[in-house]
């Protein structure tokens, strides 16, 4: 049996395989509804037979969207489509998950085919918030510095938004650390330059995070997992670091958290980054090796022994897949035909399997 088809429990949910589908933006929802594009989109990818489908960065509040056209989990009325795609998700074998997400001072942007930077009051933006008033970039709008009472209004939106994912059959959650949205906004010494108890010193910079942590386990039942995806690094002198992903990464697996999905940058616009197949993986060795925690592998993994090479030689326990996903909606039943191991298909599709 290759490894990349072995079973993994996390807490009281197994996968089936170690092959994820990595969470996606698809800028195509309006207010927040998901609709028919996100059902074939996820469901597609629920027939090709991955372990666990990650739903795109879902924001916890309006003002916590990337762009207008994201998904959200802020109100009971975008529930019971979210249902929907997960019963169909369910139904094929497949765990559905969810990332939830606040954009920060990346937020009310344009999605990528309709603009660039600051979407403006007139056309659909809005005000956005950070740690403080440095905008992510020129063409970025200038956010409010986060006073005490709105910090607490994130961390609550973060714990209302992991109610309504239960109640809408998500049963993994991913909290989005990553990137350069909100919560690595407060991570990372670049854009916290805070002098309160949220920045200043590396305890000072997780709070946040670890507020969220928190108020997610007191909603999230302690049979499911959690996620938390992380950049490793700022890939920049002076920010947030592989060594201090380390040491937070140890922290949350004492406060409930169950794997961290590795990625890298996104936090500063020029950053220099050695951009190649797989090389994000050396953070999800290390981070797995020294804090003890499960780990995913992201980034540029597009070959069933790529994919392979990681699982058996212990640098991740999963890896998570997102463009060779858009490229190949099927990956994992390819992957299964090319690394030589039987694995269920559709039985709408069994008359297509090679050999029948």
């Amino acid at each position: 049996m290759p490894h990349l088809f072995e079973s993994l429990a996390l807490r009281g949910v197994t996968l089936k395989n170690r092959i994820v589908v990595s969470p996606m933006c698809q800028y195509s929802a309006v207010d927040g509804l998901a609709n028919d594009w996100h059902l074939v989109h996820l469901g597609s990818r629920a027939v090709g037979g991955a372990a666990l489908i990650i739903q795109e960065a879902t924001a916890v509040s309006p003002e916590g969207r990337i762009s207008p056209e994201d998904l959200g989990i802020w109100t009971d009325e975008q529930v019971p489509m979210l249902r929907r795609i997960n019963n169909f998700i369910v139904a094929q074998g497949s765990v559905p998950g969810v990332q939830l997400a606040h954009a920060g001072r990346k937020a009310s942007t344009f999605s990528p085919w309709t603009g660039s930077g600051e979407v403006p009051a007139s056309a659909g933006g809005w005000p956005v918030v950070g740690p403080g008033p440095e905008s992510f970039a020129d063409n970025y709008p200038v956010p409010l510095a986060l006073d005490a009472a709105s910090i607490r209004k994130v961390v609550a939106d973060f714990r209302a938004a992991a109610g309504r994912a239960l109640a809408a059959g998500f049963r993994v959650i991913e909290l989005h650390a990553a990137h350069g949205y909100l919560l690595h906004q407060f991570l990372s010494p670049l854009s916290n330059q805070r002098t309160d108890a949220y920045g200043g010193s590396f305890e000072n910079r997780i709070r946040l995070l670890l507020e969220v942590v928190a108020a997610t386990r007191e909603v999230w039942p302690a049979e499911l997992p959690l996620l938390v995806r992380l950049s490793a690094t700022d890939w920049t002198a002076g920010g947030w670091s592989a060594d201090e992903s380390v040491q937070l990464a140890a922290l949350l697996k004492t406060r409930g958290v169950d794997l961290i999905d590795c990625s890298t940058g996104g936090n500063v616009p020029r950053a220099t980054i050695p951009v190649g197949p797989g090389y994000q993986v050396q953070f999800a060795a290390r981070i797995r090796q020294e804090a003890g925690i499960l780990t995913g592998a992201v980034g540029l993994i597009t070959t069933p022994a790529e994919a392979e090479a990681i699982i058996t030689a212990g640098q991740a326990d999963v890896v998570l897949l997102a463009r060779e996903f858009l490229r190949e909606p099927y990956f994992p039943l390819v992957a299964a035909q090319e690394l030589g191991v039987e694995v269920p298909w559709p039985a709408q599709y069994e008359r297509a399997r090679p050999g029948k």
